[in-house]
C-alpha cells in the first residue's frame, strides 16, 4: 500500500456535476428524518432531539438527531469500556484493514456525503468535496502508518530487546461543525486503528453527517461498541464524558474556551482513575499573511482572498490579518478588492456561489457585531454584496486603518472579516504577525529567498506556507496543528500523530 491523496472531483465535467446535483436532490428528499444514537451497535431513540437546519435555508430541517442525556452517556462509556477488552487485542493488520474498508465505502459514496455537507453546514461544492476527500485520506493514511514497525533499539549484549505499543483505552472524540466529516473521521480513525474505542460526541450543529458516518462504518464491519455515537449538548454530557474516570484520552477540535475547559477537566484525577488523561486539543487561530515588496501581487491577492473568504472564513486556518509592504500596499489592495468584489454569495447548493452561509443565526449576529465595530474603528474598503434569501449570509468585509488595540486584530472572529495594514519592513511584518495568542497557520508571499528563510526562523506558527494560501492542508503532505492557544500541536495527518493514541512498552529478555 502506498498512500496518495484523494483527488478532487472535477465539476467542469458535466457528468460529475449531474451526479452531485442528483445527490443533493436525494439529500433534500431525505431531509427531516430522525437519526438514533448508536450505543454498543444498537439504535437508541430518545425524546430529546437536536434539530439540524440548512443554513442556506433555515426553514429546511436537515434531520433530527436523538440527543443523549447522562443515562445514555454512561451507557456509551460502559459500551466503549467493554469493547476495549476485545478490540485492543485485535491484530494491527485487521484494524488497518477495517479503516481501508471504510475508506473504500466512503469513496464509493463521495457524492452522497458531499451533498450532506452542502446541506448541513453550507459548504460550497468544492469545499464539501475536499472535506470528504480529506476524510478518505485520514482513513488510508492512518491505516498505512499503523502498520509501520517501531524504531529499532540500540543492541545490548546478552539481551533481546523489543519495542511495542499498547492502546490507551476509551477515548472521547469531540469534533467541530466546520469540518464535520474530515476532522471527525481523522480523530476517530486514529483512535480505533491504534486499538482504542470511541465515545463520539459530534457538534450539535452537524449531527447528521456524524450519524451517516457511523452507519457507514458499521456497514464496513465495525464491531459493536468500538464507536458509540452520542450527540448531545456539552452542558448535558460533554463535561460528564471528559470527567469520567474510565476515559483514557480526549481528542477535541473547536473553540479556545471549550478546549481550555476540557484540558482543565481532564487534568483532574478523581478516585478510581489510575492514569493522567491525554488531551489533544486544536483550538483555532488568528492567522496572518505577509506580502512583501518583491511578491507576485496577483498570486498574493488570490491567496489572501481564498484564505480569508473560503467557506466564509469559518476555518481555524483562515487568514484574518494581512500585513503588506507599504511600497506595494495600494497596488495590492486594488487587486484584492477586485477579487473580493467578484465573489458570488448565495445558497451553497448553487455551484456558481463561492461563498455560502455562515453556520447559524448566532454566528451571523456575532460576525456582524465585529463588522459594525470595524466600521466604527477603521475603514471598510469594499462594498457589501447582500444576497437574496433567508439564509445566514454575511458578505465579506475588508478593513484597514484599525487601531492597534482593535479586537479585529486579536479575536478569532470565525467569519469573513479581514484586517489589512501596511508595514515599512519585512521585520516589522514578522513582529506584527507574531502579535497573537495563537500560532496555527501563516503565509509569506515573497520572491526573496533570504526573507523566506528568515520567516522560517521567526514566524511562530505550526503550519507556515510560502507563496501559497494559508488554508488547504493535505493529509501526509502538511501535518496540521499549531502553537500556543492554537492547541497542542498534535500534527494531524502527520507521521507522529498515532503515537498520541498509544503508549510504548520495552520488553527486555536476558540470555
Amino acid at each position: 500500500m502506498r498512500f496518495k491523496n484523494e483527488p478532487p472531483s472535477l465539476f467542469s465535467d458535466p457528468a460529475a456535476r449531474e451526479t452531485l446535483q442528483r445527490a443533493i436532490r436525494d439529500a433534500h428528499a431525505a431531509s427531516g428524518a430522525t437519526y438514533p444514537m448508536i450505543i454498543d451497535g444498537e439504535k437508541v431513540i430518545s425524546r430529546r432531539t437536536i434539530r439540524s437546519v440548512n443554513p442556506s435555508d433555515p426553514s429546511e430541517s436537515v434531520g433530527l438527531a436523538c440527543a443523549a442525556g447522562p443515562t445514555q452517556a454512561d451507557r456509551a462509556m460502559e459500551s466503549a469500556s467493554r469493547a476495549f477488552e476485545s478490540w485492543s487485542r485485535e491484530s494491527q493488520d485487521d484494524r488497518a484493514l477495517l479503516l481501508q474498508r471504510i475508506a473504500h465505502r466512503l469513496r464509493s459514496r463521495k457524492p452522497e456525503f458531499t451533498a450532506w455537507l452542502i446541506l448541513e453546514v453550507g459548504k460550497s461544492w468544492a469545499e464539501a468535496d475536499a472535506d470528504v476527500a480529506e476524510a478518505i485520506d485520514f482513513l488510508e493514511y492512518y491505516a498505512e502508518q499503523s502498520l509501520l514497525p517501531p524504531s529499532a533499539l540500540t543492541p545490548v549484549a546478552s539481551e533481546k530487546n523489543r519495542y511495542r505499543y499498547w492502546p490507551l483505552g476509551p477515548t472521547v472524540v469531540i469534533p467541530p461543525w466546520n469540518f464535520p466529516l474530515a476532522i471527525l473521521v481523522g480523530m476517530t480513525a486514529a483512535a480505533i486503528v491504534t486499538g482504542n474505542t470511541v465515545i463520539l460526541k459530534p457538534s450539535s450543529q452537524s449531527p447528521i453527517i456524524a450519524a451517516h458516518f457511523v452507519r457507514l462504518a458499521e456497514e464496513a464491519g465495525l464491531p459493536a461498541g468500538v464507536i458509540n455515537g452520542v450527540p448531545g449538548a456539552g452542558a448535558q454530557i460533554g463535561d460528564r464524558l471528559v470527567s469520567d474516570p474510565r476515559v483514557r484520552m480526549v481528542a477535541f477540535t473547536g473553540s479556545r474556551a471549550v478546549g481550555l475547559r476540557i484540558n482543565a477537566l481532564a487534568g483532574r484525577t478523581p478516585p478510581g482513575q489510575r492514569w493522567i488523561k491525554r488531551v489533544i486539543a486544536e483550538m483555532g487561530g488568528k492567522n496572518a499573511i505577509i506580502v512583501d515588496d518583491t511578491a507576485d501581487l496577483d498570486a498574493a491577492a488570490q491567496g489572501v482572498m481564498a484564505s480569508a473568504f473560503g467557506f466564509q472564513g469559518q476555518k481555524c486556518s483562515a487568514c484574518s490579518r494581512a500585513f503588506i509592504h507599504r511600497k506595494v500596499y495600494d497596488d495590492f489592495v486594488e487587486r484584492l478588492l477586485a477579487k473580493v468584489d467578484a465573489i458570488r454569495i448565495g445558497a451553497a447548493e448553487d455551484l456558481d456561489n463561492f461563498m455560502g452561509p455562515v453556520i447559524s443565526a448566532a454566528a451571523k449576529k456575532s460576525i456582524e457585531r465585529y463588522i459594525a465595530l470595524g466600521k466604527r474603528e477603521g475603514r471598510l474598503l469594499n462594498a457589501a454584496n447582500h444576497p437574496d434569501g433567508n439564509g445566514y449570509f454575511v458578505p465579506p468585509a475588508v478593513f484597514d486603518r484599525l487601531p492597534d488595540g482593535s479586537k479585529l486584530w486579536s479575536d478569532e472572529i470565525f467569519g469573513p472579516v479581514l484586517a489589512l495594514a501596511p508595514v515599512d519592513s519585512f521585520g516589522q511584518a514578522i513582529v506584527a504577525a507574531n502579535r497573537s495568542d495563537y500560532g496555527l497557520t501563516g503565509s509569506v508571499y515573497s520572491r526573496d529567498e533570504s526573507r523566506l528563510r528568515r520567516a522560517e526562523e521567526r514566524f511562530f506558527c505550526g503550519n507556515l506556507y510560502f507563496n501559497r494560501k494559508s488554508t488547504g492542508a493535505l493529509v501526509g503532505g502538511h501535518p496540521f496543528g499549531g502553537f500556543n492557544m492554537s492547541g497542542t500541536d498534535s500534527k494531524a495527518g502527520g507521521p507522529d500523530y498515532l503515537m498520541l493514541f498509544r503508549q510504548a512498552q520495552c520488553v527486555s529478555q536476558h540470555y
